[in-house]
């Protein structure tokens, strides 16, 4: 643990420390929601080979839940994220509560047009202006050198690289590969809320697509089919909902009928109550 480990709660004291870094010294930041697990783990580890100074955040923003959403029900787990962000080598962690963030009288928001509106977005409105808005609040206040995001929320990660590069936000976005239990179910806070069964099936989504790369490679190209098959896996998960399913080209994002170049297959299914997202990239060659 470094000695110098602190954790702040106000802004004035983030740019305080901030202030203090050396200019030499490579700075790299970890966003988080808190109830952090070996994904999030993967991701400090990772700046902390790569940066001088590590910075977490630990907030549960609102204004990227919706009304009907799990805000007040989120896992707030603090003690137990700052002794993993202290024995990790973390050198501050921030972690403001909502009046800080959002003071009264607070009335801007950030929005990537057109993006934020589409599956994730379509889901849930307003979520990618909430997470917009934090993530360039936190880079004003943090002013870190390098971002560090996993590849499992894939539209946010799109999204914030549209963003940065619209804003020229002085920042190198660092995309991390999804972090796996031992089964292949995708790391995620929302895990907590799975019941002991739903926790044994829930590990079906990633199966399902490895099943759709498998048969990709099998030879079959047509995204109407590999819909098919794959909707009726994961509809067949007990107590599942399958909210989209959708084939987008890797670099565009926009809908493939056939699958003749690199692309990346997202999923968001509801277990009972609990909303899972996950993806993966195919590519043919």
């Amino acid at each position: 643990m470094p000695e110098n480990c602190v954790t702040v709660r106000t802004i004035g004291e983030a740019r305080e420390w901030r202030g203090r870094v050396a200019a030499s010294d490579r700075v790299g930041f970890v966003p988080t929601m808190g109830a952090l697990h070996a994904g999030h783990r993967s991701l400090i580890d990772t700046a902390r080979t790569e940066c001088a100074k590590v910075i977490v955040s630990i907030f549960v923003n609102p204004t990227q839940f919706g009304p009907t959403e799990d805000y007040d029900r989120y896992p707030r787990t603090f003690a137990a994220d700052e002794a993993l962000c202290r024995e990790a080598g973390v050198d501050m962690i921030f972690a403001p509560d909502a009046a800080e963030m959002y003071p009264p009288g607070n009335c801007t928001s950030v929005e990537v047009s057109d993006w934020q509106d589409r599956f994730e977005g379509a889901s849930r409105p307003g979520h990618f202006r909430g997470v917009c808005t934090v993530v360039a609040k936190l880079f004003h206040i943090l002013q870190p050198d390098i971002a560090y995001f996993g590849q499992k929320d894939a539209q946010q990660l799109r999204i914030i690289e549209q963003m940065v590069h619209d804003l020229d936000f002085p920042v190198t976005i660092r995309a991390l590969p999804t972090v796996r239990e031992a089964d292949g179910l995708a790391c995620s806070s929302r895990n907590r809320y799975l019941s002991a069964e739903e926790r044994q099936s829930a590990p079906r989504i990633y199966q399902t697509l490895v099943q759709i790369r498998d048969w990709i490679q099998a030879g079959e190209s047509a995204v109407s089919e590999l819909q098919k098959r794959a909707t009726s896996l994961l509809t067949a998960i007990p107590t599942a909902r399958l909210d989209y399913l959708a084939f987008l080209d890797a670099e565009t994002w926009q809908p493939v009928t056939t699958v003749d170049r690199k692309i990346i297959v997202i999923v968001a299914v509801y277990i009972d109550k609990t909303r899972l997202i996950d993806n993966i990239i195919i590519d043919i060659i």
